[in-house]
């Protein structure tokens, strides 16, 4: 009887294993670029003017996310569809106050854009000065810059004295077309 038991709660602890397993992985802001062309018109798809995350929360990869596509119809040219855990949660058309309407010219070319949300998180956290810091939380932005479309990682770290807390770290930019590192603002003395 105790056998079996044992069993039973060894058959259930792996069954629990491969069910968590079995989830996919967070989509990176690409995989959304083309989640989110469901949600815009034919004049929008795959015309990225911007993508953002909120700052993750108990995982160094963030869940939600911000694509914003340009719409020549709409008053601001561009339409925004809200990812949470990969679902589309909401498409707006938002109105930013002291933002000029987007332009077509300001589209990222979709074929130069190779580096990804995952590659570019991965990148920023192997910054040598960040390698002895426990990274906790990061936030993404893709943006257009004067070297051409940029991941903007911002890192946050545990405290050091006191690991329940979070102190910003800095942020690392880099290239989305080669990943190269374009500026590397980081301040690992702040999670002291």
């Amino acid at each position: 009887m105790k056998r079996r038991q044992k069993l039973l709660m060894l058959a259930g602890a792996l069954g629990l294993v491969l069910a968590r397993t079995s989830y996919a992985a967070d989509p990176t802001a690409f995989a959304l670029v083309t989640k989110g062309n469901e949600y815009v018109g034919v004049q929008s798809k795959d015309k990225i003017l911007h993508i953002e995350s909120d700052k993750s929360m108990g995982t160094l990869v963030p869940t939600v996310w911000y694509v914003d596509y340009y719409d020549p119809d709409a008053v601001m040219k561009r339409v925004e569809v809200k990812f949470g855990a990969g679902q589309e949660l909401e498409v707006s058309h938002p109105v930013r106050p002291f933002e000029m309407p987007a332009k077509d010219e300001e589209v990222f070319d979709r074929t130069r854009l190779k580096v990804d949300s995952d590659q570019a998180l991965k990148l920023a956290a192997a910054e040598p000065l960040l390698k002895p810091l426990t990274l906790r939380a990061a936030k993404l932005t893709l943006t257009g810059s004067d070297a051409g479309p940029v991941w903007k990682v911002e890192l946050w770290s545990a405290k050091l004295s006191d690991p329940t807390e979070e102190a910003n770290v800095g942020t690392v930019t880099l290239s989305a077309v080669d990943g190269n590192i374009v500026r590397a603002d980081v301040h690992p003395g702040k999670a002291n």
